[in-house]
C-alpha cells in the first residue's frame, strides 16, 4: 500500500514522503490516526497545496518539544511506594506513576512518552527513565524510588 506521510513516523519516513508499508499498517494505524493518506493522484496534489502549512506545523511541534526537553533534562523525581524488607515494592511503578510525577513538579508529560523498555519497577532504587517527546527529541531523567517508612 502506497501512502503519503503527514508527519514524521519513526522508522518509516519523513513528512511528506511517499512510502510503502503493509496495508494493515496503513488501512489500520497511520490514517486513522492521522499521519497519512494514501497515495492518490488526488491525495497528492491536494498534499502539495498544504506542504508548507504543514511543515510549519511540524516545526511548531519540534519547537515545543525542544523547550519541554530543556525543562526535563537533568530533572530528578523522587517517589514514594510501600516496600517490603528487601527493598521490593507492593506492586509497581510505571509509566503512569513517572507521568503523574513529573506533571507534579511543573511539567506537562504524557505516559505513553514514557519508555519503560524492561517494564515497570518493581525494586527501590534510583534509575534513569528514557522520554519520546517527539520523533526528534528523547531525553532521560532520574526516577529515585523510595521506600516507605
Amino acid at each position: 500500500m502506497e501512502i503519503i506521510l503527514l508527519q514524521k513516523v519513526d522508522n518509516l519516513g519523513d513528512l511528506g514522503e511517499k512510502v510503502s508499508v503493509k496495508s494493515g499498517y496503513g488501512r489500520n494505524f497511520l490514517i486513522p490516526s492521522g499521519k497519512a493518506v494514501p497515495a492518490t493522484e488526488d491525495n497528492v496534489k491536494a498534499f502539495e497545496a498544504r506542504r508548507t502549512e504543514l511543515e510549519k506545523e511540524a516545526a511548531e511541534k519540534l519547537q515545543v518539544a525542544e523547550a519541554r526537553k530543556a525543562k526535563l533534562d537533568g530533572l530528578a523525581i523522587s517517589i514514594t511506594c510501600k516496600a517490603g524488607d528487601e527493598g521490593r515494592l507492593f506492586g509497581s511503578v510505571g509509566t503512569a506513576d513517572i507521568s503523574k510525577a513529573v506533571m507534579d513538579s511543573g511539567v506537562e508529560l504524557a505516559k505513553k512518552e514514557v519508555l519503560l523498555p524492561n517494564g515497570p519497577f518493581r525494586i527501590a532504587g534510583e534509575y534513569e527513565v528514557g522520554l519520546h517527546l517527539h520523533a526528534d527529541v528523547d531525553v532521560s531523567i532520574k526516577l529515585n524510588i523510595v521506600p516507605e517508612a
